[in-house]
């Protein structure tokens, strides 16, 4: 009899485990499905019979935060957190709602003690570099951004924050690299293509320099920013007519432009 009692209580702890399971799958297949407040309801009845699932918590911080709920996400990645402080997505979670919240001090310790976990994770890498650069801390920033890079070395953003970090240390050729590798995966996009033009004008080459402007006031005629600098590029290159963009821009109310003019004057 004790015999056949253990056995169904063996059956039944199996079959209860191979549910919650099967329980949590169905609720992930929502999440992928973007259906939020589906699997919200559904893991609130899952989180009453288990209350430390931290998978179960994770996924619902980030049914909340989809649909905008940052404060009942952040406060279920704390409660993960006193579970589990060893939880790596728990502290990048935190620190991604922080970081969109501006509160960029507090995010940048999330997602350290994150690296410290989880020094493999791209995203927790990335957004500590970005975070870095928002607090000024220019040459960590660069290392954490390097290191995403050896991570996923085909993302093209983290290219582009590089280039930023570059530039606040004084590095114009480094910037201006970083910046070419950024348009070499996203070649159309033109806030790159004018960043490299500044950083290799800033370097000394103006001829290259000029080019890129050329392509974003191409791509985007009314780029004061872009006009204005190629009027300068073609200054300093010997071409009096540098200063028709300079005036042109200057005359929309381009502080730069305005700044500039005195170039005009000589």
């Amino acid at each position: 009899m004790k015999r056949l009692f253990r056995i169904m209580t063996i059956l039944l702890l199996v079959y209860s485990t191979s549910s919650c399971s099967s329980s949590l799958q169905n609720i992930e297949q929502l999440f992928n499905n973007k259906k939020y407040e589906d699997a919200i309801e559904n893991l609130n009845q899952y989180l009453f019979f288990h209350v430390t699932d931290v998978k179960a918590l994770h996924m619902r911080a980030r049914c909340y935060e989809e649909l905008g709920e940052l404060e009942k996400s952040k406060a279920d990645y704390e409660t993960i957190i006193l579970i589990d402080d060893q939880y790596a997505q728990a502290y990048a979670g935190l620190g991604k709602l922080l970081f969109e919240q501006k509160d960029y001090k507090n995010a940048e310790l999330s997602l350290l003690r994150a690296a410290t976990l989880d020094s493999e994770d791209f995203d927790i890498i990335y957004l500590l570099g970005r975070t870095m650069l928002m607090t000024q801390k220019f040459r960590k920033a660069e290392e954490f951004l390097r290191l995403a890079i050896e991570l996923n070395p085909d993302h093209a953003k983290v290219y582009f924050y590089t280039g930023m970090a570059l530039a606040y240390q004084g590095d114009a050729l480094g910037c201006a690299a970083s910046f070419n590798s950024y348009v070499s995966r996203e070649p159309d996009n033109m806030v790159g293509k004018y960043n490299r033009g500044f950083a290799l004008m800033r370097a000394g080459f103006l001829e290259w320099a000029l080019e890129d402007f050329d392509a974003v006031l191409k791509a985007k005629p009314n780029h004061l920013e872009a006009m204005t600098q190629k009027g300068i590029c073609m200054k300093y290159l010997g071409d009096s007519q540098g200063c028709e963009f300079i005036q042109k821009a200057a005359n929309q109310g381009n502080e730069l432009a305005k700044s500039q003019m005195e170039l005009c004057s000589v």
